[in-house]
């Protein structure tokens, strides 16, 4: 799948990772370096995969199985693709999505209650990944990593937040999902950028510039 001549930077992690903030932070100076930025987030991120976010989203933490809720996603990301991503890479745009493909593997696939669920769940997301999006991976993933009981305590302090559903789920879960996230970083690491979001924001923003920095990824970004 040909995916033209800009680039897609994903941000993931855990509940309260910090990624809204360090996605605009991003965006700024990218900005500042007269680059076409797009912000996008999955769930959602075009007016079907909006429509489908609010079904994962909201309601009792019981409302879908692992599987239901992979396949939800995968068609959400189906469209997020075609109608979002592809169109604004192919115009040379730096795509920046809040949460992709590895949060679906680490939420519906290792988060799995036992390891057989496990065991059948993760080449079944794997398959459905490659049917939606075929060989097409992010330029550069940031993963902002933290304790699952310090990201469970901010994402649960927010007011006014509706969408609970998956920070209401069991701590445990939560941590087969960070453990998840940790596998998923350890067997693609060339991709991956990862940074203790325990740190101010601030802090955070320049240990993600300066490993950028080191992966010569600016580079790639002034070609764009």
């Amino acid at each position: 799948m040909h995916k033209g001549k800009g680039l897609f930077i994903t941000f993931e992690g855990g509940e309260g990772a910090g990624k809204t903030t360090q996605i605009e932070l991003l965006k700024k100076i990218l900005e500042g370096q007269h680059k076409d930025v797009v912000l996008t987030r999955e769930p959602g991120g075009s007016p079907g995969a909006e429509d489908l976010r609010q079904l994962v989203v909201k309601g009792d933490v019981a409302r879908w199985d692992p599987v239901s809720e992979a396949m939800i996603f995968c068609a959400a990301r189906r469209d997020h693709l075609v109608k979002t991503i592809f169109p604004a890479i192919k115009q040379g745009k730096i795509v920046i999505c809040d949460r992709f493909a590895d949060s679906t593997m680490a939420y519906q696939g290792y988060g799995a209650e036992t390891d057989k669920d496990r065991q059948k769940m993760i080449p079944m997301i794997e398959t459905l990944y490659h049917f939606v999006a075929e060989d097409f991976k992010p330029d550069l993933t940031v993963f902002l990593d933290v304790p699952v009981e310090v990201g469970l305590a901010r994402s649960r302090g927010r007011c006014g937040n509706d969408e609970q559903r998956f920070e209401d789920k069991k701590e445990s879960y939560h941590r087969r999902v960070h453990e998840g996230f940790l596998d998923i970083v350890k067997n693609d690491p060339e991709r991956f950028i990862v940074v203790d979001a325990t740190q101010p924001a601030n802090k955070v923003s320049q240990d993600i510039l300066n490993q950028m920095a080191l992966r010569g990824f600016f580079l790639k970004i002034q070609q764009v």
